[in-house]
């Protein structure tokens, strides 16, 4: 399963944006989110193992752009990621998912240690 580094994602050329598909709670997404970014709020269903939470809704994700999915830390992101691969969808997930992301734009030890070990694997 890919991923993609929240270093990666934030320099994509002009035009060459993936569709960044947060799956967390329309809550969490509200208060903080990727700029052009997409809610569709299935996280604790895919938590739960119910799959068709998200099938149910592949209408609302376009067939002809790369899917980032993201998730709090990128673990139930995977889930979504194996699901769009599943069903066609050149499919990817956020490394760290929005804690990740978090950590990339601010610059933290944290995020700049796990960013080497993404690097090494």
């Amino acid at each position: 399963m890919s991923k993609i580094r929240p270093s990666d994602l934030d320099i994509q050329p002009e035009g060459e944006q993936p569709f960044v598909l947060d799956i967390r709670p329309r809550e969490a997404y509200q208060a903080q989110h990727i700029d052009g970014s997409h809610n569709l709020p299935v996280y604790h269903d895919l938590r739960s193992g119910d799959e068709n939470a998200l099938r149910q809704r592949l209408d609302e994700v376009p067939r002809d752009q790369e899917i980032v999915t993201v998730c709090k830390m990128g673990i139930v992101a995977k889930r979504a990621t194996r699901i769009l691969a599943d069903e066609g969808y050149d499919a990817t997930t956020l490394a760290g998912g929005m804690s990740g992301w978090r950590g990339y734009q601010s610059g933290t030890l944290g995020y700049k240690i796990r960013s080497l070990i993404w690097r090494l694997h």
